[in-house]
């Protein structure tokens, strides 16, 4: 057997500007695999690299090359244990281009097989969580406009981020704007410990599900002090980031919130969950902003979840593939009627 790979390099200009508590966000830059067997048929992926851990479209065009001639080594797209393994011996770091890798490999091989790729893990399609929509940082007044805007068109769980001097002010604006959803916060670090239990207290009365990723990650003390005084429940994102960090983070936090884009593919997606479950974790996915070149994939993981994030596509102006049908943040897996992970050209 034999396989083609390429990749290009896509410049994805977001709806509205994305901004959180380190910056602000107008364009994502993705780069997207392609592989290709010998009968024609072709496997999408997608890397969408994050500079906070150290990634960029340029790092990823740079191994891409390394990685795909793995890939074209082995020759096979069932041997996906395989080559995960011989790319992370190949490429320690850089897990987005390593993902796109994998992503593209899952995609080819539930092709070749006629089947959608949960149904190709045994996944039940009816066992999976609503995803959050995302309301980023603005004026107070374009928040509550962008939340107006998610409740008209369905959207009944929010994640809002925080990490200013007028966070309550932006909690009473949304929960004014949508008094009947689902909201769930993430500050990206920026408070101390101490502010995350005094804020756990009003967003508690907000009606707010859980807080992630409060604290630094360089500050696991700070991450336990908050989980074991928050009146709320603690995901742990920053401070999760490969299958190494579930045992460290398992009395530090309630909920590990993974991202493929940092744990390199979606076989260490599957390990970490699972690891997160035996350490008494809930497991949330969430996402970059990215094409559904990947965050199709990600959907796919949907059943094993308790909850999702995976609004990335959501967010762009415009996305060159389709993918899972993600309407309302609903993950509608089961009326996918494709094999693979329903990643194509738009």
């Amino acid at each position: 057997m034999s396989l083609d790979t390429e990749f290009e390099r896509v410049s994805l200009p977001l709806a509205d500007a994305f901004t959180i508590s380190r910056g602000t966000q107008e364009t994502a830059e993705n780069v997207i695999v392609e592989i290709t067997d010998e009968g024609g048929m072709t496997g999408i992926g997608g890397a969408a690299p994050s500079a906070h851990y150290g990634e960029t479209a340029d790092t990823v065009e740079a191994v891409l090359p390394d990685l795909l001639d793995v890939v074209e080594e082995v020759g096979d797209p069932h041997a996906l244990t395989e080559i995960e393994a011989r790319m992370r011996e190949t490429v320690e770091r850089n897990p987005a281009a390593r993902c796109a890798v994998s992503i593209a490999l899952h995609d080819l091989a539930a092709k070749r097989t006629g089947l959608p790729l949960y149904r190709m893990w045994g996944l039940d399609a009816d066992e999976t969580p609503t995803s959050s929509f995302t309301i980023g940082l603005d004026t107070t007044e374009r928040i509550r406009e962008k939340t107006e805007e998610a409740v008209e068109e369905g959207y009944e769980v929010l994640k809002v981020k925080l990490g200013t001097d007028r966070d309550r002010e932006i909690i009473e604006a949304i929960r004014d704007a949508a008094p009947d959803a689902t909201l769930r916060v993430d500050a990206n670090e920026a408070w101390t410990p101490r502010e995350t239990v005094e804020n756990s207290r009003w967003l508690a009365d907000h009606g707010v599900e859980f807080i992630e990723q409060p604290v630094p990650a360089e500050d696991p003390g700070g991450l336990q002090f908050a989980y074991e005084r928050s009146e709320l429940p603690i995901a742990a994102d920053e401070s999760c980031v490969t299958l190494s960090d579930i045992p460290e983070i398992a009395d530090k936090c309630d909920i590990a919130n993974l991202k493929l884009m940092k744990c390199g593919g979606l076989l260490e997606a599957k390990r970490m969950v699972h690891a997160a479950r035996a350490e008494g974790l809930e497991v949330m996915l969430g996402c970059m902003i990215e094409s559904n070149a990947s965050i199709a994939a990600g959907a796919h993981l949907g059943p094993l979840l308790d909850y999702a994030d995976l609004d990335g596509s959501l967010l762009l102006e415009s996305d060159p593939y389709d993918g899972v049908d993600l309407a309302k943040g609903e993950l509608r897996l089961a009326e996918l009627g494709l094999p693979g992970t329903g990643a194509r050209k738009a």
